[in-house]
């Protein structure tokens, strides 16, 4: 990989010469490959934590509640920090945590002990805070400003890419050989072994990738603003709707990833996690990473957010269909959701960003705290599929993906209200 001679300056906006910034924004896009990889494991292991744990939906969903807790948490001071230094050493620290999160699996596993897997998944999910809260706007001024929503949906699409990976490899190394009742300690002991070896490998590739960013120098933008809390930035009413859009948004995918494998078990019999997770789970990433590629194909001639109001709309509709339709229907059509989710998560954060200049920053760390809706959103779904059924529970996705089709529709507009 080339490495530049000296360090490059860039404007807050956009990239003078796309062409003459290619290696920082192939590197920068690999980060949309390792955090898809983080946030696609936790379904795993929320159903793999159950029998090992002993535990209900309610409780395994927790493990979303710990990993997007970080992302609130973490998201501001992230930005207050890259501001004071710069993109590069946001994503290197970001990266740092990441590895040590991903390494404290091993005494968690050792320890059998399901909270310090929740510690560990906060602090991976701390350092993926960094990575998004640099990445994502980063990936917006590298290049011309009319063009940033296509260009971060298909920075984006790398992420799909560990959204197929991530379910196979879960059946291939957690699930497999683990199917049992587990009513030895020593069965337990077993299971909860299983997930060492993934995450030490996923350790060792993010720590290889921060010695790649440590040794190749970056453009960075020019500093005309010091980062601040400044609630003025709330009279851009397209980036209140869209910090709300996307807390219903994360936490509806959340919720919908982290059940996705139970709703499979228990509407299609003998099916084991194993099958559920290789097989149709991947179809599941297999059709998100297709609705990204489509999406950003679609928005060369249609307006971006005409088409998240129609990917809302069909995410609700389909939502019902699992409520109500039986079997196989209920299941494809809960797997078919994930088509529609795909460019949402982008799509609302590029237009929530749009035309807010030197706030943007801030304005990027408010909607990644947003993503507190995936600490919020599960727990209550599992709470719901728990008491009243699985298929009773999508109801809450159908509310979410509602909002989320009104911000297409309305919400979206660039408009500062005084």
């Amino acid at each position: 990989m080339p490495i530049p001679a000296q360090p490059a300056i860039v404007s807050e906006t956009s990239i003078a010469s796309p062409t003459s910034y290619v290696v920082p924004l192939i590197l920068v896009t690999s980060l949309f490959f390792l955090w898809g990889i983080a946030n696609i494991l936790n379904s795993a292991l929320i159903a793999h934590f159950q029998p090992v744990f002993e535990i209900s939906r309610t409780q395994a969903l927790l493990v979303e509640t710990a990993f997007y807790f970080g992302y609130f948490t973490i998201a501001l001071p992230a930005g207050i920090f890259i501001e004071r230094y710069n993109y590069k050493k946001g994503i290197l620290l970001g990266l740092v945590l990441y590895a040590s999160g991903a390494l404290l699996f091993i005494p968690a596993a050792n320890q059998l002990t399901f909270g310090f897997f929740l510690i560990a998944l906060y602090v991976i999910a701390s350092g993926l805070a960094f990575l998004e809260t640099a990445a994502n706007p980063y990936v917006t001024i590298l290049g011309k400003p009319e063009s940033s929503v296509q260009r971060l949906n298909f920075s984006q699409s790398f992420n799909g890419v560990a959204l197929v990976v991530g379910p196979w490899a879960a059946g291939q190394f957690i699930f497999a050989g683990n199917e049992g009742a587990m009513n030895t300690l020593a069965e337990k002991q077993q299971a909860a072994d299983a997930v060492i070896f993934p995450y030490a490998v996923l350790a060792i590739t993010v720590l290889l990738v921060a010695v790649l960013f440590f040794f190749t120098k970056i453009p960075e933008p020019v500093k005309s603003k010091s980062f601040k809390f400044d609630k003025a930035i709330f009279k851009n009413k397209h980036l209140t709707y869209a910090i709300i859009a996307q807390f219903f948004y994360v936490g509806a995918q959340a919720g919908i990833w982290g059940i996705t494998i139970n709703f499979v078990i228990e509407l299609i019999p003998n099916t084991t996690r194993e099958i559920a997770s290789k097989n149709f789970m991947v179809i599941g990433t297999l059709l998100f990473v297709a609705g990204r590629f489509l999406g950003t194909w679609l928005m060369t001639f249609i307006k971006d957010h005409k088409l998240l109001t129609f990917y809302g709309l069909a995410a609700t509709a389909l939502c019902l269909v699992g409520v109500f339709a039986k079997g196989e229907v209920a299941v494809y059509s809960v797997l078919g959701l994930n088509l529609f989710m795909s460019i949402m998560f982008p799509t609302i954060f590029a237009l929530g960003v749009r035309d807010l200049g030197e706030n943007t920053k801030l304005g990027s760390s408010l909607i990644i705290m947003a993503i507190v809706g995936g600490a919020l959103v599960p727990p209550l779904l599992g709470l719901i599929a728990d008491k009243i059924g699985i298929q009773e529970s999508f109801l809450l996705p159908a509310f979410c993906f509602l909002f989320v089709m009104l911000y297409g529709w309305k919400g979206y507009k660039s408009v500062a209200t005084s």
